[in-house]
């Protein structure tokens, strides 16, 4: 994924630490998901807390950002377009998305985590507001 703000296999707590230090609210970035394979993370500070979203691919390559249950499903052709869309207020997060946080090294160490499933749970995550 050539995306500068993708941090791949990057830990929930190191993905703290990346966002909060500067106390800026707005820092975002995307991770792969530690409890969901597959799944990336949209995490953004807040409040000095971080935000973290859900996002799905669907099928023919496009992206889904979780809602909360009865609320339209919000699907994006690129991952591009979705954060474009967050980047501008008052879209349903916590706060619009302003600073990408760049990963550090233009190339991504390809390594695998094992994860115990009991570690995360759906309480670490937020819905998308209507």
């Amino acid at each position: 994924m050539d995306l500068p703000y993708y941090h791949g296999p990057l830990t929930k707590r190191d993905c703290e630490i990346l966002l909060l230090k500067e106390g800026e609210d707005g820092n975002f970035l995307l991770r792969d998901s530690e409890s969901v394979p597959g799944a990336l993370c949209l995490c953004v500070s807040f409040r000095n807390l971080v935000y973290t979203y859900r996002i799905f691919r669907e099928r023919h390559g496009y992206y889904k950002i979780q809602t909360l249950e009865g609320t339209p499903k919000q699907i994006f052709p690129s991952l591009k377009e979705l954060i474009s869309k967050f980047e501008k207020p008052n879209q349903g997060l916590a706060v619009h998305l302003s600073k990408p946080i760049k990963r550090s090294s233009p190339s991504l160490r390809r390594r695998r985590l094992k994860v115990k499933l009991d570690e995360n749970n759906d309480d670490d995550y937020v819905n998308v507001l209507p």
